[in-house]
């Protein structure tokens, strides 16, 4: 009994030690395909600059010199052109009553004391009735006037009652006076009765704003008006400028101003107010300029660009304009290094006589520039 119990214990021992075995070989196994099967490792090449380029024959690219440039520093904003406030006139009515004829429209150039609308009005039928009771008192007093003349001067009416009856008559002419006037204003000859207002243009010029229509009703003295006539002769631009560009702008200076809708013309103005608010939301002051508008081809509510030239003087780069690439929204220029060329950002700004360009940033007065980046782009390219 004791002997088999040894035996079962070296069976079981034995079976333990081939599993373990069996394991073993197992897992070397699977790191076998492990490894086999893991990417290989990457290969990092150091040192690669993608802004430097060679190309073949790189002594057909010759370079330029950036030169030094001097110019004041500029100011660029934005603006809409305005009426000028003191050249716009309301045109009022003087009479209430029905619109039965518009003779002038919005845009419509107008000279001055051209009809530009025809009003039916009670006005006319009243100051009609005022003027003619005008007149029966100022000749009824009249009358009276040379009775008590003629008995003042036989004795039998005192001073007083002179006095009394020129007071009268002088009365009665003033209240005739102003009857009179006042058809007068209304556009009406008193000796020939009409019930129709003209409204004529107090000034010359363009109709900006008009709030009346046909057979609509107007009120004398009341707003809205029925049309405002500007004269834009000289209009008014008005930029947004930022609290922290303030400093470049003053009253009496000049700016170059361009319009969206003529790219191609520039004109001058002067500066002649600036807003003493600012706009809490945006942080820019209001910033006038009084701009001569000859032939009128500046128009209310146009786009323009304003520049300002500061009365200091600051360094520039400029290079011809073809050495500067444009690619991807953005301007480059080529230096020469070791027989390549490294492609470099910079700013481009204004365009030069002679065919240069000023650079604000990027590049340094002195440095070697490619003189043609646009042919050395494409023979990259086609590398």
């Amino acid at each position: 009994m004791f002997m088999k119990q040894k035996k079962l214990e070296l069976g079981a021992v034995a079976f333990s030690l081939a599993s373990l075995l069996a394991l073993g070989g197992c897992g070397k196994g699977q790191g076998d395909v492990a490894a086999q099967e893991a990417p290989p490792a990457q290969q990092i090449v150091q040192g690669v600059d993608v802004t430097l380029f060679a190309v073949p024959n790189p002594e057909q690219y010759p370079p330029v010199t950036a030169t030094r440039y001097e110019a004041p520093s500029q100011l660029t904003v934005t603006g809409t052109v305005m009426p000028d406030i003191s050249r716009s006139v309301p045109v009022i009515t003087l009479a209430s009553g029905r619109v039965v004829d518009i003779r002038a429209r919005l845009g419509d150039t107008v000279q001055k004391d051209q009809v530009l609308l025809r009003v039916r009005s009670d006005d006319v039928g009243m100051g009609f009735d005022a003027y003619r009771k005008a007149i029966s008192d100022e000749l009824l007093a009249r009358k009276q006037l040379d009775r008590t003349k003629d008995l003042y001067e036989h004795g039998a009416m005192a001073q007083q009652d002179l006095e009394a009856a020129q007071d009268n008559e002088d009365d009665a002419k003033t209240t005739l006076d102003t009857a009179t006037e006042h058809l007068r204003l209304l556009g009406n000859d008193p000796d020939k009765p009409n019930g129709i207002v003209d409204l004529t243009a107090p000034i010359s010029g363009i109709i900006t704003d008009q709030e009346i229509t046909n057979a609509a009703s107007v009120q004398a003295y009341s707003s809205p008006n029925p049309f405002t006539i500007s004269d834009l002769s000289t209009v008014w631009i008005v930029c947004d400028v930022y609290e922290n560009d303030m400093a470049n702008v003053r009253i009496g200076e000049v700016a170059d101003i361009k319009l969206n809708a003529f790219p191609d013309r520039m004109v001058k103005g002067k500066v002649s107010n600036i807003g003493a608010i600012l706009d809490p939301n945006i942080r820019t002051a209001k910033v006038r300029l009084e701009v001569p508008n000859p032939g009128v081809f500046m128009r209310p509510g146009m786009f323009a660009t304003a520049t300002f030239y500061s009365l200091d003087k600051k360094i520039y780069t400029s290079v011809p304009s073809s050495a500067i690439l444009h690619l991807h929204d953005r301007d480059w220029v080529f230096i020469p290094t070791q027989g390549k060329f490294r492609r470099i950002e910079v700013t481009a700004a204004a365009q030069l006589p002679n065919g240069m360009q000023e650079i604000t940033s990027g590049l340094q007065p002195g440095q070697q520039v490619v003189s043609n980046a646009g042919t050395i782009q494409n023979a990259i390219d086609n590398e």
